[in-house]
């Protein structure tokens, strides 16, 4: 199965079917079938919400949506996490909806790096039930019981105590969660791959085609830094002919430290691996991403071992990887240090004990916003704030007509 899920992976991805093996092109007419079927579906439920058979609900705080055209890689964890802060920061307790998908690595890892701020991770397929649940237990900013200065004012939350109040609504995953009303589309597309070969699941990448970024505000460039000035300008260049307005924003994983797998609290210098042979392990999806950063960072000799995105590691996958380590030190004369990422240590950091007496590191990286032809992080945040302050002065309006009546 995971033979199977690499050769869809690598069809979606490839723009010559020339260049592919002849079981992956075996693959094709069926992969074109299913496509087909997918986009009859995405059309009825379009039609759907259009005619008010399935309706779309709007929740009391601002909605701000991260979500994305493709399969993952795209960096929404990232982003979710810096808006978050952003808000936290501002004053403002955010709610983070999470599906909690493929045993909730992202989920756990949010919940780990956002452990003590004002931040709250919800967990459920259901998104509206569980806002509602939050908000009956810790209230929202907007409610009859809030204050005036709690409901209106962004520039004066800062200054103001620390509330509980659920503030605003971070949709992980949100693009295609139509049942919701989103006050600001963010749009996340990893620079390398970008849409692939442009075509919709499962003969591409594409969870809807391109023109839905027609309801999109901003699209995230994400992994710009591993890509040519040329391109990042070409990308621009094919995003504005979809939509004009469209806000284009670049952003990079900046590696901060490692951490010992087997101890959390650990903090190890990059410069540690320069002169080690490095074996990448991750199941994520931009597993190219996260080796070219371990390049750049200086190993002596990395090497790779991808599994597909989300992958639950057994018993036979350290089996697999043992292999590889033995041949790399029998091959070089020197002991191999595994690397994995956050996302793979959190969904089951006790699996990689079965690698010992090999090292094993996970790399911790933070998202940046590139300074790229005028976007900015200020730009960005501009734009996030200009969100928050005109749905909190609309609640505030809406409560003061309600007081009134």
């Amino acid at each position: 199965m995971e033979k199977l899920k690499k050769s869809v992976i690598e069809i979606a991805y490839s723009r010559d079917h020339a260049k592919l093996s002849s079981l992956q092109r075996s693959l094709i007419p069926f992969l074109y079938m299913a496509s087909s079927l997918y986009k009859l579906g995405l059309s009825l439920r379009h039609h759907f919400y259009l005619y008010g058979i399935c309706s779309k609900h709007r929740l009391p705080v601002p909605v701000i949506s991260v979500g994305n055209l493709t399969w993952g890689g795209n960096g929404k964890t990232p982003m979710v996490e810096f808006i978050a802060l952003w808000l936290a920061s501002s004053g403002i307790s955010p709610l983070i909806l999470n599906r909690g998908y493929a045993g909730g690595d992202e989920a756990k890892m949010l919940r780990r790096h956002l452990a003590g701020s004002l931040v709250k991770v919800g967990i459920g397929a259901d998104r509206r039930a569980t806002a509602a649940w939050y908000f009956n237990k810790y209230g929202y900013v907007g409610s009859r019981s809030s204050t005036l200065t709690e409901k209106c004012c962004l520039e004066q939350a800062r200054n103001l105590p620390k509330s509980e109040k659920i503030g605003a609504i971070i949709l992980d995953d949100g693009m295609q969660h139509w049942s919701l009303h989103h006050d600001l589309e963010i749009v996340m597309f990893n620079g390398i791959t970008l849409w692939g070969n442009g075509q919709l699941l499962p003969l591409g990448p594409l969870r809807e085609p391109l023109a839905a970024l027609e309801k999109a505000d901003v699209a995230i460039i994400h992994h710009a830094n591993l890509i040519s000035a040329q391109r990042n300008e070409d990308i621009i260049i094919t995003l504005r002919k979809i939509k004009d307005s469209l806000t284009v924003v670049f952003t990079e994983m900046a590696p901060s430290f490692f951490f010992e797998v087997t101890n959390i609290n650990s903090r190890i210098s990059l410069g540690t691996l320069s002169n080690s042979v490095v074996l990448c392990v991750s199941a994520i999806g931009s597993a190219d991403a996260f080796v070219q950063t371990m390049q750049k960072i200086g190993a002596y000799h990395v090497d790779r071992l991808d599994f597909t995105d989300h992958h639950m590691y057994q018993d036979r996958d350290m089996a697999l990887i043992k292999i590889k380590l033995e041949e790399l030190e029998k091959t070089l004369a020197s002991k191999p240090v595994i690397v994995v990422t956050e996302k793979d240590y959190d969904r089951d950091p006790a699996i990689f004990e079965n690698l010992h007496p090999y090292r094993v590191l996970a790399l911790r990286s933070q998202l940046k916003i590139m300074n790229i032809k005028g976007c900015n992080e200020d730009r960005f945040e501009e734009l996030l704030e200009k969100t928050v302050r005109v749905k909190l002065s609309s609640v505030m309006r809406s409560s003061e007509l309600e007081v009134c009546s």
